[in-house]
């Protein structure tokens, strides 16, 4: 910018400069609340910003989507407990939970048999209309509902499972103990989508909140499937943390490879 230079602001702009200085001050009142603690109405926010309610609002909304904040219906919004950080692992939903000094719980849900399909059917490496059991387990840490998990595995390859989940609440110790079976290894694919009624219910969020689904295809040591899991994770409640390292760097061809002693 040269001196003496005029620069215009648009009404765009500067709605938008309006907004981060809102956003800026909500964080603020944040920073000094515990959390559960109400933020102000909507209307009491504009008051003090000197702003209107549709700039606030936009503002809360994005804090919510952020996992800062946390509407509930018919009570106001309030500071959001801290996120969980959660490993990508091989590990089952209450083992891990357990380790890392956490309180877990599970509600069994549902359980049922099912033709399986093309697509299902490669994954679990069965024939197309073969039988799969579906189990829906509602996860809970510290005795917040934080996921809804849903598992589909071969129904010939683990007859009484069903009962045996409901008992235990943990699938990796049932295939374990019950049948000899341990998950190796898995791919994992992460999504956002927004919460469709009934997992906003059951998770205790609003309809339409960020979610993160999460599907995971478990095999064996020896490559058997194991597993194909769809999981909604609350993604106000949720952060995914994975290791990742930096591979070798590979060899050139026409490369000399040095044999010092």
């Amino acid at each position: 910018m040269k001196l003496g230079e005029i620069v215009h602001t648009t009404p765009e702009g500067l709605r938008e400069r309006r907004y981060l200085q809102v956003k800026d001050h909500i964080v603020e009142r944040i920073a000094q609340l515990r959390p559960g603690a109400s933020i102000p109405a909507e209307r009491d926010l504009a008051v003090v910003c000197s702003t209107s309610r549709t700039t606030v609002r936009k503002a809360v909304t994005e804090l919510v989507a952020e996992g800062r904040l946390v509407r509930r219906q018919g009570s106001g919004t309030y500071v959001a407990e801290p996120k969980l950080a959660w490993p990508l692992m091989v590990s089952g939903f209450t083992e891990h939970a357990v380790s890392e000094g956490l309180k877990a719980r599970t509600s069994f849900l549902s359980a049922e048999r099912m033709s399986a399909g093309p697509e299902l059917a490669e994954r679990l490496g069965i024939r197309p209309g073969g039988s799969v059991l579906s189990i829906e387990l509602l996860r809970f840490v510290n005795d917040a509902s934080m996921a809804l998990e849903c598992i589909h595995v071969s129904a010939r390859r683990y007859p009484g499972l069903a009962a045996a989940v409901a008992k235990t609440g943990s699938l990796y110790e049932v295939l374990r103990d019950k049948y000899g079976v341990s998950v190796a290894h898995a791919v994992e694919t992460i999504e956002t989508a927004p919460a469709a009624p009934r997992e906003a219910a059951l998770l205790g969020t609003e309809v339409g909140s960020p979610m993160l689904l999460v599907s995971q295809h478990s095999h064996t040591a020896e490559g058997e499937p194991v597993e194909w899991v769809r999981t909604w994770y609350r993604g106000d409640r949720y952060s995914f943390v994975a290791h990742i390292s930096r591979p070798p760097a590979p060899v050139t061809a026409g490369a000399q490879v040095s044999n010092t002693r």
